[in-house]
């Protein structure tokens, strides 16, 4: 096997155990969700998609596939109401890393939610890793730009509708990020790189710019549970899954992309029927805890020393939130 980079030597995952201390099987385990809407990123594919089509099985009275590609996203719509036609499944188009697209999905969910106008779970699953240096429309680095600050801003904008909800069904809806395991290891000096992150951070790996991104998933769930306690907000690892996320990024990632997609993806991902089942159990499960990171299935207690650093977690609330002023449907 070909010589990993130096940088990930000892990131690569061990065997995953996605069963955790729960044997999770969606088709029974997962209640009845009639008359709850539910919102997720990156539908239209991968992890978003499948787990789509599992909570359509049960009922919902609506589901929001946010997609960057409407074309695909309604290609998914075709296929969840194909698993059960009497659910009111609707894209919204959603590039995360504009601004403005943010805000215009955002103002069609809140409009055209039904069920009194409620949002039960927003999942939060788009994300990328890797593919050339670059930059989002309003200047962050592209990977955190999508991956942090776009599903801040979501978050954001729909924070009073999810507020709403708890008030009038007396249950706190659920926000569910997916990080990565990857949020331990390979990260740039400090954790985040703050000071570049309006850049497209050449100076750093590909594999660190990921890292960094998800580290904040983990970091931003644990502040936005203490700012809304009303709400059940948490991050997860959905585990290592065959989906298209190493491949996409692996051209012009850099050395690290390149050999986790080559030799490492290939060896440890799991189907994603098998790695959808840490996010459903997150959505749906009466055990959840507000502001934890978990791994699968229900697994917590292997969050990182810094992503529970509450002098880093202020940072980058605050750091977030002035980036976000000014900005509302």
């Amino acid at each position: 096997m070909t010589t990993p980079p130096s940088s990930i030597a000892s990131d690569i995952p061990p065997t995953l155990n996605l069963k955790g201390p729960y044997a999770f099987n969606p088709a029974t385990d997962i209640p009845s969700l009639t008359g709850k809407v539910i919102l997720i990123t990156g539908a239209n594919t991968g992890i978003g998609k499948q787990t789509a089509l599992e909570l359509a099985r049960h009922s919902p009275a609506q589901i929001w596939v946010a997609a960057r590609n409407a074309h695909s996203g309604e290609d998914a719509v075709v296929e969840i109401n194909a698993v059960e036609p009497d659910v009111d499944v609707r894209c919204v188009e959603l590039d995360l890393a504009s601004f403005e697209s943010v805000k215009q999905a955002a103002g069609k969910v809140v409009k055209g939610s039904s069920s009194a106008g409620r949002l039960d779970v927003l999942m939060l699953s788009a994300g990328m890793m890797g593919g050339h240096p670059g930059v989002t429309q309003e200047g962050y680095e592209k990977q955190f730009g999508t991956n942090h600050i776009g599903h801040a801003l979501l978050l954001k904008l729909l924070t009073p509708l999810l507020l709403h909800t708890a008030e009038i069904t007396g249950s706190p809806p659920r926000v569910i990020s997916l990080s990565s395991a990857g949020h331990r290891n390979a990260l740039p000096e400090g954790g985040i790189s703050f000071e570049t992150l309006k850049s497209s951070q050449l100076d750093i790996s590909g594999v660190s710019k990921y890292t960094q991104s998800k580290l904040a998933n983990v970091v931003y769930a644990r502040q936005f549970a203490k700012h809304f306690p009303q709400l059940i907000t948490i991050a997860i690892h959905p585990g290592e899954v065959a989906t298209q996320l190493f491949n996409k990024g692996a051209e012009g990632g850099g050395p690290e992309i390149e050999y986790l997609a080559r030799e490492i993806a290939p060896k440890v991902c799991v189907p994603v029927e098998e790695g959808v089942k840490n996010g459903l159990w997150a959505a749906t499960a009466l055990d959840v805890q507000s502001g934890r990171y978990y791994e699968p299935v229900g697994v917590l207690g292997r969050g990182s020393d810094l992503s529970r650093d509450e002098a880093f977690e202020t940072k980058l609330w605050e750091w977030t939130q002035r980036e976000l002023g000014g900005h509302e449907i």
